[in-house]
């Protein structure tokens, strides 16, 4: 008798073959569930969705990994939408993996993006996955990197990471894709203090967005400041490749064209110079000694010795009474790993 999912769902467990054929089938119910999967903090899940990824992993590579950010209310879904009805019409298949914010009591995704892509939702060529954040970057980072290379497997060739568009997140999506592309408004003065801070390093596509009406000419404005204060910052660096600069209209779909084909010579470059298969490769050693340092510390925590010690070094270290660097020597010590003599 096939055994029962422990959620009180009534749907037995997929085997690993179901799974691992469903995906490569490009069937969408088991690519959700696959996702699930990935996304499961069960320890038995955890060891399948590792199987599953070991088996499915000569099967990825294939697809265009596109990061896209943006401030709130710069209409990033919209702009998403746009894009990928575009792709789609085109033959494309897309995935969008869009990292929510998280919900601080359920820890569930409060955007709800695929409500908000209504029309890309309805395109058989396109799968979108809200994915919540749980508060967590480190989960973020190694659960999209996962689903994208479950997504790569089942066929998808585009795949589009939406971030948050706040702090560390923007890094860790930049740096598990191919381009990285930044979505932004008109009214770019406190945001070109946002590229003088980094973004430059991270962009590699630039979008005004919301180009139409009244506001096409302040778009184009600000997409020349952008230009301006780009060549201004690389004068520094002779080796730095400046951000391509556009301006668009995701609500008119105009210009979605020309931005999408920034992204695809940015990355035609990157197969032309065979840097595109090195990025790809130290992402992954990156995404290795990121998961170690996760799973470290979460055995840490968790470590019998440590529990016995904890809650009374924490409780000095939030009065005040005993320095952080002496409780974690302390901890390093209980665990056989203090580099003093």
């Amino acid at each position: 008798m096939k055994s029962k999912r422990p959620n009180g769902t009534g749907r037995r467990e997929l085997t690993l073959d179901e799974y691992y054929a469903g995906v490569r089938n490009g069937e969408v119910a088991t690519l959700a569930r696959a996702l699930t999967l990935i996304e499961s903090k069960n320890a038995h899940h955890r060891r399948t969705a590792e199987e599953l990824l070991a088996r499915l992993l000569p099967h990825t590579g294939n697809a265009l990994r596109v990061g896209i950010t943006g401030a709130p209310g710069v209409g990033k879904s919209t702009f998403i939408e746009a894009l990928g009805l575009l792709l789609t019409t085109s033959g494309r298949r897309v995935a969008v993996l869009a990292v929510d914010p998280s919900s601080g009591i359920s820890g569930g995704s409060i955007l709800g993006d695929k409500t908000r892509m209504t029309l890309l939702s309805a395109e058989s060529g396109a799968y979108i996955r809200p994915s919540p954040s749980a508060g967590t970057l480190g989960g973020v980072a190694s659960r999209t990197r996962e689903s994208l290379l479950v997504c790569e497997a089942a066929g998808y060739d585009v795949v589009l990471v939406e971030t948050v568009g706040v702090g560390q997140s923007e890094t860790m999506v930049a740096d598990m894709t191919d381009c990285f592309l930044a979505l932004m408004q008109s009214g770019a003065g406190d945001e070109l203090q946002g590229i003088k801070r980094g973004l430059l390093e991270l962009v590699d596509v630039i979008a005004v967005n919301k180009a139409d009406g009244e506001g096409r000419l302040e778009a184009e404005r600000a997409a020349h400041q952008y230009a301006i204060a780009l060549k201004s910052i690389s004068q520094r660096s002779t080796s730095v490749v400046l951000p391509d600069v556009l301006t668009c209209s995701a609500l008119e779909h105009e210009g979605i064209e020309e931005v999408w084909k920034a992204v695809e010579q940015r990355v035609q470059r990157q197969r032309d110079d065979g840097t595109l298969t090195k990025n790809r490769g130290q992402q992954n050693l990156r995404w290795l000694w990121g998961l170690v340092e996760l799973q470290m510390k979460q055995a840490i925590r968790e470590h019998a010795k440590v529990r016995e010690i904890r809650d009374a070094l924490e409780h000095d270290v939030v009065e005040g009474v005993l320095p952080p660097e002496t409780a974690a020597r302390k901890i390093l010590e209980v665990l056989g790993l203090s580099n003093e003599h």
